[in-house]
Formats: structure tokens, C-alpha cells, sequence
């Protein structure tokens, strides 16, 4: 796809944002529970790595509105995102999407490192694939490492083939910089289908929303992400927050500061366990 052209998706994505209603709250969302494509072959000896995968630029804007989908049939996996994580006492947990980034990821995984704090980063295969060490350091740190597809697409505008491709895909860059493939999952957008939980299932992944949206991609400013999340904290809260497809100085800024304040508040921030973990 052209720059031109992932500029002029981009914008039918924000217009769709009117359409498609006001972001979910928190009080809304309650706990629900074609062949792969084969993997690239490694670059000849004394080729540029990975040189036509650098990440493209055009990851902006969340698309909200969507929900699970609505139909009667039964499926053998689980088709809603999990939102809500179970656990005793004041627990929540962090999440951020798109990266990883080398100008946002680090010091974010530097102020959690300071308090000692774990948190998911669902991740663009693209992004993991251009900096596969930066992903590396995300895993040895304890951090849970998610699968946000490839190129952050609509998964409502694929077919399963192209939806398989964009999981497997990230799956592979995952595995490769982390040794282990990810168990969750994260639909770009919060756009999920069917066939999206179904895929997700036969690659080994359980789906996961949020609960509180600092909607930080939108630059509201340091405060403003800081009182999203403190406003929003209360037991089994998952936060959605952003280290790459933009400027993302506000986000790595709020952390700093939010972080301590629920630690002192009595917040445990974990990350979750699979249900056959």
C-alpha cells in the first residue's frame, strides 16, 4: 500500500469514528467469556534485515463502537473479549498497543522496571519485527507480549485468510525475538468479528478489550491521560494506553507519574493468567 494511500485510510478511519458511536464505558463492558501462510525465508547472507518492513507511520486513531458480534450461533471458543481480570484485592492492569517503538517503548519499560511493575504491550508484528531486540528486553523484563496483528488493519474489512496472515505473521515476529509465541490477543481498533475470535482460538490466543481508554493517541495532554486513569482505577481494570503509531512523549510522561500513585494507593498492577495457565 502507498503513503498516499495509508493517509486517505486513516482519515476514512477517523470519519468512521462518528459513525460508529461514542467509545465504550467502562460501565458497560462486563466479562464474557484457509491454510497459514508460510513463514518468509531468512535474508541471503549480507542482505539489509528486514529493510522492506519498516514500520509505516499511519496507526493513529482507535476506531470505536465496536462490540463482540451478535449472533445466535455457538462457537467452541470464546467470543467476547475478556475485559475484566479476576483476582484479590485492588488489581489492575496496564496495556499498551502498537509498539514496539524505540523512541516511546523504553521509557516506558524503564518506569516500570523502577517500581517493579509488569504490564502487557500488544504489538504490531511490523514494529517487533524491525526492532527485535527492544521486544527481547520487553520479554526478559517479565512483560506479556500480545498480538495486535501485523499492520494494525480493520479486521472487519479482511477475509479469514487475510486475518489468519496478519496474526501468524505476528506470532512468527513474536516467537522469533521472544522464543515463545503470544497468548493474547488484541483486535486492532477494538474492531472484533467472528472470524477474528475463531482465528485467534486456533493460534493458541485468548481475546482481550479494555476497560478504562485513556484515548492518549488523541495528545489531550499529560494531566489529562494521568486523571483518565486515576478517575477510572477500581478493581480488575484493564488501562489502554499507547507506545507507538505516534507521538507518544504524553503517555511515557503520564506513566511516571500515575504509576506511583496507584502503588501508594494500594493498586497491585499484574498482568493476566490464561484460563488453563
Amino acid at each position: 500500500m502507498q503513503k498516499d494511500q495509508l493517509f486517505t485510510r486513516r482519515g476514512a478511519l477517523a470519519a468512521g469514528v462518528a459513525t460508529a458511536g461514542a467509545a465504550v464505558t467502562a460501565g458497560l463492558l462486563a466479562r464474557g467469556t484457509g491454510d497459514a501462510p508460510a513463514r518468509p525465508a531468512a535474508p541471503a547472507a549480507g542482505a539489509p534485515a528486514r529493510a522492506a518492513e519498516k514500520p509505516s507511520a499511519y496507526r493513529l486513531q482507535p476506531l470505536t463502537g465496536y462490540g463482540p458480534p451478535r449472533t445466535a450461533e455457538r462457537v467452541p471458543v470464546r467470543h467476547e473479549p475478556l475485559l475484566r481480570i479476576s483476582g484479590r484485592g485492588r488489581t489492575m492492569v496496564l496495556t499498551f498497543d502498537d509498539g514496539p517503538d524505540p523512541r516511546y517503548t523504553p521509557g516506558i519499560v524503564d518506569t516500570l522496571a523502577a517500581y517493579d511493575v509488569r504490564a502487557m504491550f500488544f504489538v504490531c508484528g511490523e514494529m517487533a519485527s524491525y526492532n527485535p531486540r527492544l521486544l527481547a528486553r520487553m520479554a526478559d523484563e517479565g512483560h506479556v507480549i500480545g498480538n495486535h496483528t501485523w499492520s494494525h488493519p480493520l479486521l472487519t474489512d479482511l477475509s479469514r485468510r487475510q486475518i489468519r496472515s496478519e496474526m501468524t505473521r505476528t506470532s512468527d515476529a513474536v516467537e522469533d525475538g521472544c522464543g515463545e509465541r503470544p497468548r493474547w490477543f488484541r483486535a486492532p481498533y477494538g474492531a472484533w468479528n467472528r472470524a477474528a475470535f475463531q482465528l485467534g482460538a486456533e493460534l493458541g490466543m485468548e481475546p482481550l478489550a479494555w476497560t478504562v481508554d485513556t484515548l492518549d493517541w488523541t495528545t489531550p495532554g499529560t494531566k489529562t491521560i494521568v486523571d483518565r486513569v486515576e478517575n477510572g482505577a477500581a478493581p480488575g481494570v484493564v488501562v489502554l494506553s499507547h507506545d507507538a503509531g505516534g507521538d507518544r512523549s504524553q503517555s511515557v510522561q503520564a506513566l511516571r507519574r500515575y504509576l506511583p500513585r496507584l502503588l501508594d494507593s494500594g493498586y497491585h498492577l499484574t498482568v493476566p493468567r490464561r484460563q488453563d495457565a
